[in-house]
């Protein structure tokens, strides 16, 4: 993986497999933090409340150590693990997804489960454009009204996503820098007067 990109998926999207009686309806979210994926599931889990099974794989930033998967009540490694793999076969991260089962009343042994799990993931990946972003280093920034232009200018030229702001006389911004141009970005903030930039 590329220090300065990652890739992600762009929506949220939904796929449908079916297997022998059983429906397998698979949701992916882009997520950025773990309680992002505890409100997906929740969400899921209540339009699903009758679903036999809501198994998940996420994986999260960008060291690739952050994922957690679970086979609901499944065979263990039928479900989860195969769900993971797609994602990593994507190299994805900040993705979330889960497959919910309704059982159809025959059994599908383990490798029909691993089956339609990989396969339900692997439906869902292709609803959602994946998209690379750029690896941000977070900052605030301070700095007076009166050169607000002057720092928006930066901003907007050097593709810096604005996190939190607050514009009163005084201007507070938490803004994620493209790890790519960060010396550049950092070069030119600090040109203006009066502008203060401290890494998060």
């Amino acid at each position: 993986m590329n220090d300065s990109f990652y890739f992600t998926i762009a929506a949220p999207g939904n796929a449908e497999f079916k297997e022998r009686g059983s429906k397998f309806l698979a949701y992916s979210f882009p997520i950025m933090s773990t309680s992002d994926f505890k409100l997906s599931l929740d969400l899921v889990k209540k339009e699903h409340s009758k679903a036999t099974h809501h198994c998940f794989g996420y994986r999260l930033g960008l060291d690739g150590n952050s994922f957690r998967v679970s086979d609901d009540g499944e065979p263990s490694g039928t479900a989860g693990k195969p769900i993971l793999g797609q994602i990593d076969s994507k190299q994805l991260t900040n993705t979330l997804i889960i497959v919910v089962r309704y059982f159809g009343g025959t059994l599908l042994g383990v490798p029909g489960l691993i089956n339609a799990y990989k396969n339900s993931a692997a439906l869902v990946l292709q609803t959602t454009t994946i998209i690379q972003k750029s690896v941000e280093i977070i900052y605030s920034l301070q700095f007076d009204y009166t050169t607000m232009n002057d720092v928006m200018n930066i901003i907007k030229q050097q593709q810096v996503t604005i996190i939190e702001k607050e514009l009163n006389l005084f201007c507070r911004l938490v803004i994620g820098i493209p790890k790519n141009r960060l010396d550049e970005t950092v070069y030119h903030l600090n040109e203006i007067r009066g502008v203060e930039l401290v890494k998060q």
